[in-house]
């Protein structure tokens, strides 16, 4: 619920807000005399990148959305998202174009000062719409036809600290729809909304019930308009879709999804695209020729077969590829079935790089050839996409993307054999939370949980 609408004049006039307190931030710094070695077309060119790289984080993480000022928790996490891509862009650049050097001090004094204007000029604008909330200027009376799940939902936010420009009058229900904990607050029969709207001057309506009840709502459609009152429709898709839904248009249409899909979007989707591909060339340009000359003669010296070990496995949408690993097994004809605690085929190399992630390290050319991310559900046999997808509800919907080397489920402990039904359905869950909260800053958070986990080890690793 996101409460009002505002003029997109005052995205602009924020973003404006935010170059603007950026080149306060370099001009500052030029003062402070940090600058010392920095020609001025570098100043001006360093200027120039990290304000355009600042948009486009900002735009990737909704900061410049005026109605989430009011949720500073939300706010907080998605300006500290944006810092976070913007430094690791910024860094990505200078050393790859590797065009000027800039002084770690000068970096430094930039990041401190953009982060203190830009944070607190957030405050700011939050105390300026607390005060026009709390002056009474912007109240609103309301009520709520339909004691419905996302009619629950609607009197949860006005009775939030962050509405008071709401006043909430009550609800309108002839079947409360097992919402008894509200019975009290029915101050009503759908019969009687009209005589209560005049008598309590009602500034909106939220209509909250199904769209079955389509000419209630034509009635109270053509009634709102007749007395100039705001009429809000939010029906009760409770039974269809989860907690989790977006909405997006398509040429004016309000369109529902029943949960949210930031890889549906085709920029982040390019954004994990390019940071696989930079992340897996960068692994092999620097760990494979140290790293996959030792394994091979370990693994060559220790049992016979292939270095290599490569499996179908489903991928994104279910549709097979072939996974690569580290052969950590001896050679066999059981390769479906999954390994357990003390697996007499597992090689003693093959424990040592099973319980260190090593083995999967071939995995990176999967993600060269686009068959894996780095960050993903781990993609299972086909075994187990044939078991689980019968039993587990939504297993299906992890493969709605890539799988990947590591996982939000891993790194929470849930790897190695998965012999009770449960263990794989807290799997999916995560495997689905992930899906549905994706941002480039999780999936960076997991690789530095990944190579703790790696370093410290893990109990599950067999």
């Amino acid at each position: 619920m996101k409460g009002k609408y505002y003029s997109p004049l005052f995205k602009v006039l924020i973003f404006i807000i935010d170059f603007w307190l950026i080149e306060r931030a370099f001009a500052v710094t030029e003062e402070l005399g940090l600058v010392d070695g920095i020609s001025r077309s570098e100043f001006t060119t360093f200027f120039l990148i990290f304000s355009l790289i600042w948009i486009i984080a900002g735009f990737l993480y909704k900061i410049y959305r005026v109605d989430t000022f009011s949720l500073m928790r939300t706010v907080s996490i998605n300006l500290f998202n944006a810092f976070l891509v913007h430094i690791l862009l910024i860094i990505a650049i200078m050393r790859t174009f590797n065009v000027f050097t800039v002084d770690m001090r000068f970096l430094t004094a930039i990041y401190a000062l953009t982060a203190v204007f830009i944070v607190g000029m957030r405050v700011v604008y939050k105390l300026i719409m607390k005060y026009i909330e709390f002056s009474g200027f912007d109240q609103r009376k309301v009520i709520i036809i339909g004691a419905t799940g996302s009619g629950k939902a609607l009197y949860q936010f006005f009775s939030a600290q962050e509405a008071a420009s709401y006043v909430f009058k009550g609800f309108f229900d002839d079947e409360p729809h097992e919402a008894n904990e509200y019975k009290n607050l029915i101050v009503g029969k759908l019969s009687t909304i009209k005589v209560f709207c005049l008598a309590e001057k009602i500034d909106e309506i939220y209509f909250a019930l199904p769209l079955t009840h389509d000419k209630l709502l034509q009635d109270i459609a053509r009634f709102a308009d007749d007395n100039f009152i705001y009429l809000r429709i939010a029906p009760d898709f409770s039974k269809v879709v989860h907690d989790n839904y977006s909405i997006f248009l398509i040429n004016s249409i309000p369109v529902l999804t029943t949960r949210k899909e930031p890889l549906g979007i085709s920029l982040n989707a390019v954004l994990k695209r390019l940071f696989d591909i930079g992340f897996s060339v960068s692994v092999i340009l620097t760990l494979f020729p140290v790293i996959f000359p030792v394994i091979a003669l370990a693994i060559r010296l220790d049992s016979e077969g292939p270095i290599v070990f490569k499996q179908l496995r489903p991928g994104k949408k279910n549709k097979l590829f072939d996974c690569y690993k580290f052969r950590t097994m001896r050679v066999n004809s059981t390769t479906e079935v999954q390994a357990t605690k003390n697996d007499s085929r597992i090689t003693r190399v093959g424990a040592f790089l099973r319980k260190t992630n090593l083995d999967e390290l071939p995995q990176f050319f999967n993600v060269l050839l686009g068959n894996m991310s780095v960050v993903g559900p781990r993609p299972n046999m086909i075994s187990q996409l044939e078991e689980y997808s019968k039993t587990i509800e939504q297993y299906k919907i992890r493969h709605f993307i890539t799988p990947g080397i590591t996982g939000y489920a891993q790194v929470k402990g849930l790897r190695g054999e998965t012999r009770e039904r449960e263990l794989m359905e807290k799997r999916v869950q995560y495997d689905v939370l992930y899906l549905e909260n994706w941002s480039l800053a999780l999936d960076i958070k997991i690789i530095l949980l990944t190579v703790w986990n790696m370093l410290k080890g893990d109990k599950n690793a067999y």
